[in-house]
């Protein structure tokens, strides 16, 4: 049993999982698949925190830090006298942190293209949370600190790196609502209103 959240920039993809994992009684996974990542690629949680989910300069950093790694980095997919030196080798170690979630069960699990990597699992709930424009520029502004307009290029350069990591690794169309059972939108339900709604749904399966 896993939810995942995927979502706009600025829609609450973080604080509406909190909300949700502590109404189930579940684990939140969001940081801890940085700390994972970072930890089997021997870079600081907070070099991986500072990328979306491509990056071609965290991306050139972690194949160059995984270039001269030692075997235990290795992940049972990869093989294990196998080291990953390439770009799509590199997101295959994401997939790995984000399958042994998913094998853990009962996680509310943010981003990572997690819809993509476990849509097959038939106890897996995908959500999207989605919100206006001004809503998320002003939510960016705040968070990062920056003017509207900084605050917008930042919110559409990170929404273009999921849009291009989910088309180019996994063929797929990240604002496709297919591929989700709901699409929430926080700046009309609010985040509380949202995890609610989540809840319910996950209630429904009987979680």
């Amino acid at each position: 049993m896993v939810i995942t959240i995927s979502r706009q920039y600025g829609a609450g993809g973080s604080e509406v999982a909190r909300l949700v994992a502590a109404r189930l009684g579940w684990s939140v996974v969001d940081n801890e698949i940085i700390d994972r990542v970072a930890e089997r690629a021997k870079l600081s949680p907070g070099d991986v925190a500072r990328q979306e989910e491509r990056a071609p300069s965290f991306i050139e950093r972690l194949a160059r830090t995984l270039a001269v790694s030692s075997q235990e980095l290795a992940v049972p997919e990869l093989g294990a006298a196998a080291l990953p030196r390439d770009e799509p080798s590199l997101v295959r170690i994401t997939e790995a942190v984000v399958k042994e979630v998913a094998a853990e069960g009962r996680a509310v699990l943010v981003g990572r293209a997690a819809p993509a990597v476990i849509g097959q699992l038939t106890d897996a709930l995908h959500v999207k949370l989605v919100a206006p424009r001004e809503f998320r520029v002003k939510y960016a502004a705040q968070a990062e600190k920056l003017d509207p307009r900084a605050a917008e290029k930042y919110m559409d350069e990170i929404d273009a790196r999921r849009s291009r990591y989910h088309r180019e690794y996994y063929g797929r169309d990240w604002d496709d609502p297919g591929h989700y059972h709901a699409i929430l939108n926080t700046g009309l339900l609010g985040f509380d209103g949202a995890a609610e709604v989540v809840v319910v749904l996950a209630r429904a399966r009987g979680w």
